[in-house]
């Protein structure tokens, strides 16, 4: 369905009149829907499906938090706000928005105040062995790259994945929380409203929106202002096949129904500028247990290209956007032990290094002198060519071998969108002057936010939610 823009001289009836709208009810949508609504503002939040939830709850549920939080010091663990700027500002990717990096780790502790005030429960325990949500209802992680080289050496490392307490995936238990915190708020819902049309005046100022609800159009107008909350694009083939192809032939989108780039285009129709459209995170979570990092991975030349023991996003971006998606974990007898998710098919087992590279078809030679040469520093713990954490450091020498597909063709790599819509510290979208389009604002991905290539677990919970917060007061002042 198009989305575009309409006049006000185009409406011939209101439906409602409010202050703010927010289009989408995701975590984004919930943290500008409480926040307007508590400024005082009549809010209305409009959603495309049955219920609220989105994207936000069907994800792990980890928010990336840190600074110094009440659950980090109830596990033991110091952190502080500028270790925080340090890493993330060496890992969300080129030309980040420092002034919202900044902003973000300042005010972290409070924001996780804040969710746990929503009533979103975190357990005060340290979960061990896994990146992003554990399989127990722990309530912190590790959820990045934090103790890889060369991060390590550039900021003291700190989990600060914030999950919370339920098992294996807490994003629905969060969106029940943020949900049932909207529905005790003065803010009002109505689903199965789906945007097709902001309204703009001449001006461009934007004073209200059209939606699509049971076969009827109906028009509300927003006396202070319309917030975005969309979610990204990965469902939507002809942006992606505009702004990063190669992505589509991942296995997994990780996306509710609503992540079709809608939102952004009604941006784009209203003068809005776009950033880093060319960006996903990209994960391979082939190294869970973490026991699976001991093994190495080796791409179609029979080369390492990467460090096994970094986050699984690093990972799965090392393999797709620089070796065509084409790599194996090689593992010995010892290392050996299935993935626990996804579950991965061997794709080969050799007595020897060299016949496991002719079972993989690599080049000869390729994968002997590769693990020969892993293996002669790994008898002193060493890794020299990629600098892998020590404690993950082990010969590979036991047979049989055995490699695990890793290939975007027939292995579980998960995907979702990065870019989005321009916005200043306080959700004001922005045109490609840098100028403000008045009466519009953004939150969670529908936006370019934290992430601007580069991506740890929690990220896009943390900033949806975070930075909703401040374009939900930003529009209710108008």
């Amino acid at each position: 369905m198009a989305t575009g823009i309409c006049r006000p001289e185009d409406i011939s009836k209101w439906e409602r009149e409010v202050d703010v709208i927010v289009v989408g009810l995701g975590a984004a949508g919930a943290a500008v829907a409480l926040e307007a609504s508590a400024a005082g503002a009549e809010t209305l939040v409009l959603e495309r499906a049955g219920g609220g939830g989105g994207t936000s709850a069907l994800s792990g549920g980890v928010l990336y938090l840190g600074g110094g939080t009440a659950l980090q010091k109830a596990c033991g663990f110091e952190d502080s706000q500028e270790e925080m700027f340090k890493y993330l500002l060496a890992t969300v990717g080129e030309a980040p928005d420092e002034e919202k990096l900044r902003l973000y780790c300042e005010q972290s502790c409070e924001h996780y105040d804040w969710l746990v005030a929503q009533g979103v429960p975190f357990n005060p325990v340290f979960y061990y062995g896994c990146s992003g949500e554990p399989p127990t209802t722990d309530g912190l992680v590790w959820s990045g790259s934090e103790r890889s080289y060369p991060y390590c050496e550039i900021a003291k490392p700190a989990p600060r994945g914030h999950v919370p307490a339920r098992e294996n995936v807490a994003g629905p238990l969060l969106m029940q929380k943020l949900c049932e915190a909207v529905d005790a708020s003065p803010a009002e819902v109505a689903t199965n409203h789906r945007c097709v049309e902001l309204v703009q005046e001449a001006d461009g100022l934007v004073v209200g929106v059209v939606a699509q609800t049971l076969g009827e159009r109906r028009a509300f107008r927003a006396r202070r202002g319309v917030v975005l909350t969309t979610g990204g694009f990965i469902l939507e083939d002809r942006m992606l096949d505009k702004y990063m192809p190669f992505v589509k032939g991942v296995h997994l989108r990780v996306a509710a129904d609503g992540d079709d780039g809608s939102g952004i285009r009604l941006g784009i129709a209203a003068g809005a500028s776009t950033s880093h459209m060319d960006k996903a995170s990209i994960s391979l979570p082939v190294t869970q247990p973490w026991g699976l990092k001991r093994g190495i991975l080796v791409n179609a030349r029979g080369q390492r290209f990467v460090d096994e023991s970094c986050y699984y996003g690093d990972v799965g971006e090392a393999a797709l956007y620089h070796n065509d998606g084409h790599a194996w974990l090689i593992v010995d007898d010892e290392i050996f032990e299935q993935p626990e998710y996804p579950p991965r098919e061997v794709s080969a087992v050799g007595e020897s290094p060299a016949e496991l590279e002719r079972e993989l078809g690599l080049p000869e030679g390729s994968l002997e002198a590769t693990l020969a040469l892993y293996n002669r520093h790994a008898e002193s713990k060493s890794d020299p060519v990629f600098h892998k954490t020590e404690e993950y450091v082990q010969p590979i020498v036991n047979p049989p071998f055995g490699a695990f597909d890793c290939n975007v063709e027939s292995s579980l790599y998960a995907a979702f969108t990065l870019g989005g819509l321009e916005c200043d510290i306080d959700g004001r979208i922005l045109d490609p002057e840098g100028n403000a389009i008045a009466g519009l604002y953004g939150a969670g991905r529908a936006t370019s936010a934290l992430s601007t290539g580069g991506y740890s677990s929690g990220l896009s919970l943390g900033d949806g939610t975070f930075f909703g917060r401040r374009a939900g007061r930003a529009a209710a002042a108008g």
